[in-house]
């Protein structure tokens, strides 16, 4: 099925201080906390961010850090720039809640760009937000991206009209940077990531499955087989943007 046509996106005018852009974050228990905090310090300069989950509860990241969501379902705005979702070993929970893939299908009709990092494309993807997009999520779940109609692409940024994928967990950063570009401009992305001072000179060689020694890639598979399984069986029983099978 060939993707919808994308709405038009205005690139936001903030030197006028008109406003800030509007970018609702879904939370969910045991999401990646890095997922997102490498996004949220790239835009929060320049944006309102909405830290969003059914309730006003802690949400206990997959790290064991409690977030705090600044709103609920309900009280986010009905018109955003920006919708994003993070992934963490809790994806399968959150693409069997019904609430949480309403609110995604809801906001995702209108948002100017919809968004994730890591496996997060794999819940966007259940809401029914990415058939017929290329898109991008963590090199171990790559695959299962046909389920939900997109077409995997190995990269560390996707951009496909008004979707915009990240990989894995660290490409937030880049995603953030890349996305902050669209919304302002590169000089205000450049300015985001001197304040960060993100300039990557990591120890070792071993960031994708390619550079990593074959020990250290069949240890990861292992670790993350349970949560591959149990998102693997989820997306294969559902129909991606089915919204009205009973809450969970």
């Amino acid at each position: 099925m060939a993707a919808e046509t994308s709405p038009a996106v205005e690139t936001i005018d903030f030197s006028s201080g008109r406003r800030k852009a509007q970018v609702a974050m879904l939370l969910y228990p045991d999401c990646t906390l890095l997922d997102f905090a490498g996004p949220h310090t790239a835009l929060v300069p320049y944006a309102d961010i909405h830290l969003v989950w059914e309730t006003l509860d802690p949400v206990i990241t997959d790290s064991g850090v409690t977030v705090h969501p600044t709103m609920t379902f309900e009280q986010c705005p009905a018109e955003l720039d920006v919708l994003f979702v993070p992934g963490g070993t809790g994806q399968t929970r959150a693409v069997l809640n019904q609430k949480a893939l309403h609110f995604l299908t809801d906001r995702g009709a209108q948002a100017k760009y919809v968004t994730s990092v890591c496996t997060g494309a794999l819940v966007l993807g259940a809401a029914g937000l990415l058939n017929g997009y290329r898109a991008g999520t963590h090199w171990s779940v790559r695959d299962l991206l046909p389920l939900v109609g997109a077409t995997p692409v190995n990269e560390r940024v996707v951009i496909d009209g008004n979707r915009i994928t990240g990989g894995g967990i660290t490409a937030g950063i880049d995603f953030g940077l890349t996305l902050l570009a669209k919304l302002v401009d590169e000089e205000a992305a450049q300015t985001s990531q001197l304040a960060m001072e993100y300039a990557p000179e990591p120890p070792f060689d071993a960031g994708l499955p390619e550079q990593a020694p074959p020990a250290v890639v069949e240890r990861l598979t292992t670790m993350m087989a349970g949560p591959i399984g149990e998102i693997t069986r989820a997306l294969e029983d559902l129909r991606p943007g089915d919204t009205d099978r009973p809450i969970r």
